[in-house]
């Protein structure tokens, strides 16, 4: 199967934001990016928690019917050629699966919420496409729940951080009832300097030669500096401006009297906390001046998609990483990937497993034996708990529990809530290739250099069927023991297996 874009090739990227959702639908152009068309609506998904930090039926409602009219748009776009990405407030919500499980159903495509530091990752990418300046630059992103943080040169980010900061959180926070107040203003400051000071010596102590934000909020603030005449020379928000913005806010007891040139009735409401938390980060780290870009994280999902389709996946980057680190034997974690890769091809059309699929199982398999840098006892275990709980670039929080669920489940016994939790996961797909990695596993339990013979193997979802060449298994005994007890493991899940 083809798994390259073409040139003219449409693609599109949504962002589900705790301020806003944001579309962007792109097509290939002589290998860059050009978006041409978008959409974005303030949906405030972030201020739509009760007291349980649950999203409301209210939130839900009006988040799902921004999404039914962004899927009238996409109606052009091939599903395999469209990403959409959740940020903090569906992190933070306990029945975000709830709401996922609605929105998945309208746009008809899984929906991926990345940790704050991938958040971060693919924000930057967004970023320095849009940037002809070279040199080392520190990018800040304030969202509706979070503000990120990344230092980076040219496409490549050096730090990443996300911290627990927006312009939504803090109005909830900080400004509820609308009143304005100094007192209010400067306990919003300080609150967000406090989160920056976690990180503001390392970050200085890295460097950077520019500052660019991005997001509404920044852009936000630049059009009201640029429009009253307080930017710099360039267009930059600078710490002049910024005081300037600090008397019109203070002049004002409550946000609705906030009528200043260049700002929009939407971004009224969220004004002061966007303004505390620039504030803050201009004084912890010392800056002087904050240009803007127009990039974003859709751009950067986007541009990371791109990379998917051009053999440039950040993910196998990240999959190598974690061999390295945790001194994985590469030629044992090659053959198996090979096997599983070899199992794959023979079935991905009797098991309906896909592209993504293929990726997962061998990526699994490469990484399946990384919880031996802790310990031999139980190193299926200590691997998943590595794959879960680590910050790896690329991946989405559920496709790093999908991976740790294939490395838990890849040997020795297994249980019936383990095929709940990996149908619950990921279906019967994710099912299907956590049979094949533990079959590709056992075949290269020996650890031989030496290659398998051809093995063919057939299956339909519920019988596996392995052929060896006429007398193999009797020539090696220990392979046709494992494949005994592999027989007996299975049965936990009903399947069965028949090897000759």
């Amino acid at each position: 199967m083809n798994r390259q874009l073409t040139e003219g090739s449409l693609l599109a990227a949504i962002d589900l934001g705790s301020n806003s959702f944001h579309l962007a639908i792109a097509r290939l152009d002589h290998g860059e990016v050009r978006r041409i068309d978008s959409l974005s609506e303030k949906v405030q998904l972030g201020a739509g928690f009760d007291k349980d930090k649950n999203l409301t039926s209210e939130a839900q409602a009006r988040a799902l019917a921004c999404l039914a009219r962004f899927a009238q748009r996409l109606q052009a776009i091939p599903l395999r050629y469209l990403r959409i990405v959740a940020t903090n407030a569906l992190r933070q919500a306990n029945n975000s699966a709830q709401f996922i499980e609605q929105a998945e159903h309208i746009l008809k495509k899984r929906i991926e919420i990345v940790a704050g530091r991938e958040e971060a990752r693919l924000i930057y990418l967004g970023v320095s496409h849009t940037l002809a300046e070279e040199g080392r630059r520190l990018v800040v992103d304030i969202g509706g729940g979070s503000t990120e943080f990344i230092i980076g040169e040219n496409f490549e980010p050096l730090a990443t951080e996300s911290l627990q900061m927006g312009c939504v959180a803090y109005t909830q926070r900080f400004f509820a009832d609308g009143s304005i107040s100094a007192k209010a203003l400067d306990k919003a400051i300080m609150a967000a300097r406090q989160e920056v000071m976690a990180i503001a010596n390392a970050y200085r102590d890295l460097g950077w030669h520019s500052v660019v934000g991005s997001s509404g909020t920044i852009k936000a603030t630049r059009q009201i500096l640029a429009q009253n005449g307080w930017a710099s020379p360039e267009g930059f928000i600078t710490k002049e401006g910024l005081a300037k913005v600090r008397d019109v806010v203070l002049a004002c007891k409550h946000v609705s009297e906030l009528n200043v040139v260049g700002l929009k009735d939407d971004r009224r409401a969220i004004l002061p906390a966007g303004y505390a938390i620039i504030q803050a980060v201009f004084d912890e780290l010392n800056l002087e001046t904050m240009n803007y870009s127009d990039g974003a994280l859709r751009e950067g999902v986007l541009y990371d998609m791109l990379g998917r389709f051009s053999h440039e996946d950040i993910r196998d980057r990240s999959a190598n990483a974690l061999m390295a680190r945790y001194h994985v034997d590469t030629a044992q974690a090659k053959r198996v990937a090979q096997t599983a890769e070899n199992f794959y091809q023979q079935l991905h059309s009797s098991l309906t497993i896909d592209e993504e699929d293929e990726d997962l199982l061998r990526r699994a398999a490469l990484l399946h034996e990384i919880g031996l840098a802790i310990s031999h006892s139980s190193y299926h275990k200590h691997g998943a708990y590595l794959l879960q709980y680590s910050d790896v670039a690329g991946f989405s929080q559920a496709e790093q529990e999908r991976l740790a669920l294939l490395v838990a489940c890849h040997r020795r016994k297994i249980r019936n809530e383990q095929k709940v939790q990996l149908m619950s996961k990921g279906g019967t797909s994710l099912f299907n290739i956590a049979v094949l990695l533990r079959l590709a596993a056992l075949v290269h339990h020996s650890r031989s250099p030496e290659p398998l013979p051809d093995l063919k193997i057939s299956s339909d979802g519920l019988h596996f069927i392995m052929q060896f060449p006429d007398g193999w298994l009797a020539n090696h005994p220990l392979t046709a023991a494992d494949i005994e007890e592999e027989k007996d493991y299975l049965q936990a899940w009903d399947i069965s297996l028949v090897a000759s």
